[in-house]
């Protein structure tokens, strides 16, 4: 009948539709929390925007090498147990680096509201052990250099065509340390970053590399407009064109007490909240903070006091406090 030719029609517009390309690149500042996330939002996006539209997955890595030489855990889990896993029934398509795959079953479209990751009970290690306080870096293994790569090697390591601060994209850049060498960091260029001079004197020295790279991740996002300042001026007319912000010159923050910024900071990359800074015990909070200062942050630039060094310090010291040893970063809003 009528119904069952418009139902035919329907279906075979829908084949001819090209569909949606998804796109993630897990930059090397992303662990795997951060880049599920985001692949999760996504496709919500894809399918919001075009319910029922076939959405097709690419995932590309950036860094996240281990000491062989192939993708580091968070990497090797995105692609092979996350991509094959929850996502792979709201797709049709995925490819990877390792592998590309087309979903046997029509794609679903009901895509939860919210994604749920939990960690297997094997030891492994996920973000740093505040109850420890030992060294956290990302390579387990480090190469066992006497002498800093160079800042081409670090590109290459990092993805990058050409060498630009990792935040902003500005040049010229330097060599940051993750794990500063003065609390065990190596010589490995996966212990390496770059960044231009702004970035780098703003970025944690902690012993925490993991941490290291989510403020890079918080740095990027929230400085982001701050890109396109050097851009053509044909680039920045189609950035417009799509309501993109670009800024013509690096905006000025709006200055703020230090401990104000620290506060900002607590809150927009640790998550805390109003009730972390007036319920807990201050006494207490303030004896651990000063432990952790002590035995696992440095200071470089000979800045006395840095608003990220102190603000992960803050966040160690109140989920040790609270008893919690084990810290999330949480993905910045």
């Amino acid at each position: 009948g009528a119904r069952d030719q418009e139902d035919a029609t329907a279906e075979t517009k829908k084949k001819t539709q090209k569909g949606i390309a998804i796109y993630h690149d897990m930059k090397v500042y992303e662990n795997f929390e951060r880049s599920a996330i985001r692949i999760f939002e996504s496709i919500k996006a894809a399918e919001k925007r075009s319910p029922g539209t076939p959405r097709f997955l690419y995932i590309d890595i950036q860094g996240h090498r281990n000491e062989a030489g192939g993708y580091d855990h968070d990497a090797f889990e995105l692609i092979k147990d996350f991509a094959l896993g929850f996502p792979y029934d709201y797709l049709t398509e995925i490819h990877t680096p390792l592998y590309s795959a087309r979903n046997p079953r029509k794609q679903f479209n009901d895509i939860p509201d919210v994604l749920q990751i939990n960690h297997p009970d094997d030891g492994s290690m996920y973000g740093y052990d505040a109850g420890l306080l030992a060294i956290q870096p990302r390579e387990k293994e480090p190469a066992d250099r006497k002498t800093a790569p160079t800042v081409r090697a670090i590109a290459e390591y990092l993805g990058m065509e050409e060498a630009a601060c990792l935040v902003c994209w500005r040049k010229p850049v330097e060599r940051a340390h993750v794990v500063p060498t003065a609390l065990g960091g190596s010589m490995d260029v996966r212990n390496f970053a770059l960044l231009c001079p702004d970035h780098h004197a703003e970025a944690p020295d902690v012993a925490d590399a993991e941490s290291f790279w989510a403020w890079i991740d918080y740095a990027e996002l929230r400085d982001s407009p701050d890109k396109w300042a050097d851009a053509s001026e044909e680039a920045k007319e189609f950035l417009r064109r799509h309501n993109i912000p670009t800024g013509k010159e690096p905006r000025p923050r709006e200055p703020l007490s230090f401990f104000s910024a620290v506060k900002e900071e607590l809150k927009s990359l640790y998550g805390w909240t109003d009730a972390d800074l007036g319920t807990v015990a201050w006494p207490d909070l303030m004896d651990e903070f000063h432990r952790v200062l002590d035995t696992a942050t440095g200071r470089h630039f000979s800045i006395d006091k840095k608003v990220s060094t102190y603000s992960w310090a803050y966040d160690i010291a109140l989920r040790r406090v609270k008893g919690d040893a084990r810290r999330v970063v949480r993905d910045s809003p």
